[in-house]
């Protein structure tokens, strides 16, 4: 079935998402009042909304279709407005998300498919962009997908973003977490890892590491420990989040 969506934007994102076979586009304005108006009667499943509107700006529309006691759309803000102010009020008022413009349509799609999907399948999304994620980065800085390494720290570094304090105990936890995962044991975990990151130092990438992280952490003559890289992998997927 496919989703309605109300567009209080430029023509840009109109033409794409009228011209989308997912979507109904039931209406756009750019006037404050006529958007609570039409939200009203055409009870949108989406409504993306530019803060800047005429009559009403993005905020007081929220409020007001926010008074409707039922069939309430969820709010996406497309906005110039980058300031940190703005985008935690859109949060604080129960936006879905806040989007900083420039934007294409395409993001804005896939942004509507995440909001509007299945815990599931947000879980099942989620989750392949964080392995995704992680095997760039593990392919940048030169550890070989090929090795059994690489498969016992990309879940590592998962577990580390699911549940940080686990990073504080990677002997007696982390390492016995995996091999019961993998079938092995902690021993040929930990040596693993550590075979992993010596064979991406052995490659010399460590410039590339130092770009990811956008710090001089590393020179030629440091090896990061197993507990070390793997902190600070998980550190940038929970702040990429």
């Amino acid at each position: 079935m496919k989703k309605k969506i109300y567009i209080a934007d430029n023509d840009e994102l109109v033409n794409y998402f009228s011209d989308n076979e997912n979507f109904e586009l039931v209406g756009n304005s750019i006037d404050g009042e006529v958007i609570v108006k039409e939200v009203e009667e055409k009870k949108p499943d989406i409504l993306v909304m530019e803060i800047m509107l005429t009559k009403l700006d993005g905020f007081a529309v929220y409020e007001k279709i926010k008074e409707m006691k039922e069939d309430t759309p969820k709010v996406i803000f497309v906005s110039n407005l980058s300031h940190s102010g703005f985008v935690s009020k859109a949060i604080q008022m129960g936006a879905s998300y806040f989007m900083i413009k420039p934007i294409t349509p395409e993001n804005l799609e896939s942004r509507i498919n995440e909001i509007i999907s299945t815990p599931a399948q947000r879980q099942y999304s989620e989750t392949r962009q964080l392995d995704e994620k992680i095997s760039n980065i593990f392919i940048s800085i030169g550890i070989p997908a090929h090795i059994k390494g690489y498969q016992f720290l990309r879940e590592a570094v998962k577990l580390a973003v699911e549940e940080p304090e686990i990073i504080s105990s990677i002997t007696k936890r982390l390492y016995p977490t995996i091999a019961e995962r993998f079938e092995t044991s902690s021993s040929k975990v930990e040596r693993g890892m550590r075979h992993a990151i010596e064979v991406a130092w052995n490659r010399g990438k460590i410039e590339n590491i130092n770009n990811i992280f956008g710090l001089k952490i590393y020179n030629r003559n440091e090896k990061p420990t197993n507990g070390e890289l793997i902190a600070l992998i998980a550190d940038k997927m929970i702040m990429d989040c």
